[in-house]
């Protein structure tokens, strides 16, 4: 099978990104743990947002992503400082005001997820494209439930 300009492109910037011969499994692991973690919708969202708006009050917080619950937000803003993504600052004041922001190392993985916005931008048409013949033939019977 001969392959496009673009599929070898493609290739060419896979292999350049790849993982060395002998991964380390500590980086393996760590890889794995983060990707859990961002592939959480609400982690995703809250990165977002300390993103653009910066340092934030908790109850600001969840005024920007009214979906999530107050205990999601408690237990995403707890994993998310333990992995370093956010720094949690407790004013000694009453009633206590806590703020939270985003830290260089979060913004560095919104960095890096920028690419894959940059990607769904590039490629939405093809993967719309790809849903509609998908979901053709299903309802049509010719790929299997």
């Amino acid at each position: 099978m001969a392959l496009s300009a673009e599929q070898i492109t493609a290739l060419q910037e896979y292999e350049a990104c790849t993982a060395p011969a002998a991964p380390d499994a500590r980086v393996e692991r760590l890889v794995t743990e983060l990707i859990e973690r961002v592939a959480d919708k609400w982690t995703m969202l809250l990165i977002e947002v300390l993103t653009e708006k910066g340092e934030l009050r908790f109850t600001r917080l969840r005024e920007c992503v009214p979906s999530i619950s107050y205990k999601m937000l408690t237990q995403t803003l707890r994993s998310m400082e333990r992995e370093g993504l956010v720094a949690r600052t407790v004013h000694p004041v009453i009633p206590p005001k806590v703020e939270y922001r985003l830290t260089l190392l979060g913004l560095s993985l919104s960095a890096a997820f920028c690419g894959v916005w940059m990607w769904a931008e590039k490629h939405i048409a093809e993967v719309e494209q790809a849903r509609t013949t998908f979901d053709r033939a299903r309802d049509c019977g010719t790929v299997p439930e």
